[in-house]
């Protein structure tokens, strides 16, 4: 039976979307296309009539996987409760939520820099293109979050500035880094993997004083 156009692309999307789910979740050698069809509910042959190859559906999962956003502006304007969160409030929402038991342990639904960091390094140029292109992504999206209210003649897009970036990129890769210690050390010293994430969130984003 023929399937429509957007049937077609509304089981691509489905494939793209268990792939980036899945491969979060186990790695990128850790799936099969098997995996991945009967999660996306298709066939096992259906993959090849979208993605001339498996390193093909890989690279575009990688990207959608990145649609998962470290900034998610209205969520912390809404939980500030009186308007737009000031920048130390918002860094503290964004260090909280990403060092978090719950982000730890749940890796499909969360950042894909921390889920396939050192799968991308070994997959090859293709590969590492797509993930740079996720990770500067994050970069612009982090730093502009960051950033103080300025006046409404100055474009909110302007470019980042080098110490914003460097500070952006440092605390990123903390984060980062802190997540794959935490949920490498999880289940054999389950105390030394919430001190991980603890420790990192004292330092990067420590409370405010309410006094």
């Amino acid at each position: 039976m023929k399937v429509s156009k957007a049937q077609a692309a509304e089981n691509r999307a489905g494939i793209v979307d268990a792939a980036a789910r899945l491969y979060r979740e186990h790695g990128l050698a850790g799936v099969g296309v098997a995996d991945i069809t009967r999660d996306a509910g298709l066939t096992h042959g259906g993959l090849y009539r979208h993605f001339e190859s498996k390193d093909a559906l890989a690279r575009e999962a990688c990207l959608r996987a990145f649609d998962w956003t470290i900034t998610p502006f209205a969520a912390l304007n809404a939980s500030h409760g009186d308007g737009e969160a000031d920048p130390q409030a918002r860094l503290q929402a964004l260090v909280h939520g990403y060092l978090s038991s719950s982000h730890r342990d749940h890796p499909g639904e969360g950042c894909p820099a921390a889920a396939l960091a050192v799968d991308a390094a070994r997959a090859g140029p293709e590969m590492s293109e797509v993930f740079a292109q996720g990770v500067e992504g994050n970069i612009q999206r982090f730093a502009r979050a960051l950033r103080p209210t300025e006046p409404a003649d100055v474009d909110p897009q302007r470019p980042l500035t080098p110490e914003e970036r460097a500070t952006t990129i440092t605390t990123l890769a903390t984060m980062v880094g802190g997540l794959v210690l935490a949920r490498a050390t999880a289940a054999g010293n389950p105390a030394l993997s919430e001190e991980i994430l603890a420790t990192l969130r004292t330092q990067l984003a420590p409370q405010q004083d309410q006094g």
